[in-house]
């Protein structure tokens, strides 16, 4: 991949117009100045940035689904609507211990099912809390890691990992001016030449899986607190039709969606795993 440096970087967190109040600016400009330091140390890593997107997400792996609201049950007692209905203080096919790891301060799930522990098909669902009460806001078709999800990833086992993270970096090779996650926009997300073609727009957005990361670091960062062997570099990013390397893929207008909507302020995670695992 020719590293062509870093571009321009900012939050892209929005408000309204002239009714913003002082400390919201002055909290923008701090999170500006924090996202051009991201920026720095993308910028900085050189040949580092390409060995993380090609040990990451993507790389044997894809169009995108524009598809919103898809991927609809039959209606039964089963869905997670009829589940969501009968008890709204619980994320609908998450058993007790995934729920118990959901922070109490958290008001926003990205709740990732896969079809099943060897299958790349996956649906993603965003729910919102309010009081106590969790409300289903979006559905999309996704893919997870080719090869099903795993309790314990490993660099290159080509599974997603099943658990509770949270969600705190966002960036891309194209700008996001309406996330409200820390935003860091830069060509060294673009996926190497080599790579298939229906690959190439794979990281135009992507929202960083705080699995085996540093928070507060541009998603390219490449320190593993675990250690390498556990992997790293597990994203929420754009879809091309097939499995990944372990992130979770999805349509443009979903990752759209998630960016203009998960908020720092309401401390999003994701819960994310095969059916089976979801629910033990």
């Amino acid at each position: 991949m020719g590293m062509r440096g870093a571009g321009s970087t900012g939050t892209g967190t929005a408000w309204n117009g002239a009714g913003a109040d002082r400390p919201r600016d002055v909290s923008a400009a701090r999170a500006r100045t924090r996202a051009k330091g991201r920026a720095a140390l993308v910028a900085a890593a050189g040949g580092t940035v390409l060995a993380l997107l090609l040990s990451g997400c993507g790389g044997d792996s894809g169009g995108d689904q524009d598809s919103a609201g898809t991927n609809k049950e039959k209606s039964s007692e089963h869905t997670p609507q009829a589940e969501l209905a009968k008890d709204p203080t619980r994320i609908p096919r998450v058993g007790d211990r995934l729920q118990s790891k959901i922070p109490e301060n958290a008001t926003q799930v990205v709740a990732v099912e896969g079809k099943g522990k060897d299958s790349a098909d996956a649906t993603v669902r965003l729910y919102s809390r309010s009081g106590k009460k969790w409300r289903e806001e979006h559905s999309w078709t996704a893919h997870n890691g080719k090869k099903g999800w795993t309790h314990n990833h490993r660099q290159g086992d080509k599974r997603s990992p099943v658990g509770v993270f949270t969600l705190s970096d966002a960036g891309g090779v194209l700008s996001a001016r309406d996330a409200k996650l820390p935003y860091t926009q830069t060509s060294a997300f673009t996926p190497p030449s080599y790579w298939p073609k229906k690959t190439r727009h794979d990281f135009d957005h992507v929202i960083a899986i705080d699995y085996n990361r540093v928070k507060g670091t541009s998603p390219l960062d490449p320190t593993r607190p675990q250690g390498s062997a556990k992997g790293g570099s597990i994203w929420l990013h754009m879809d091309h039709g097939s499995g990944t390397s372990g992130c979770v893929s999805l349509s443009k207008s979903g990752m759209q969606t998630l960016l203009r909507t998960l908020d720092p302020d309401k401390h999003p995670v994701v819960v994310m795993g095969d059916k089976a695992s979801l629910k033990s």
